[in-house]
């Protein structure tokens, strides 16, 4: 059941973060299911920013700039 909440805490958060600091865009880690992938569209649309980086691993050096094509091709099935 907690996954079923994580797109709603996800954006919960982003929208309470947004009404303290003025956001120029998102940095999206621990990537590892397509409940949280797909729970950014809604992040992105509701708080109005891109998001910029993705993190792939545990160090700084592990965000990578964020390549939406490639994003929406992992949590897509292939033929939509």
């Amino acid at each position: 059941r907690a996954r079923d909440t994580t797109g709603l805490n996800m954006l919960n958060q982003a929208k309470e973060f947004a009404s303290y600091v003025n956001l120029t865009g998102l940095i999206l880690t621990k990537l590892d299911g397509t409940s949280r992938g797909g729970a950014v569209v809604s992040v992105v649309d509701e708080v109005g920013v891109p998001v910029r980086f993705v993190g792939v691993g545990e160090k700084l050096e592990d965000l990578q700039s964020f390549d939406a094509d490639s994003f929406v091709d992992a949590i897509l099935p292939a033929g939509i």
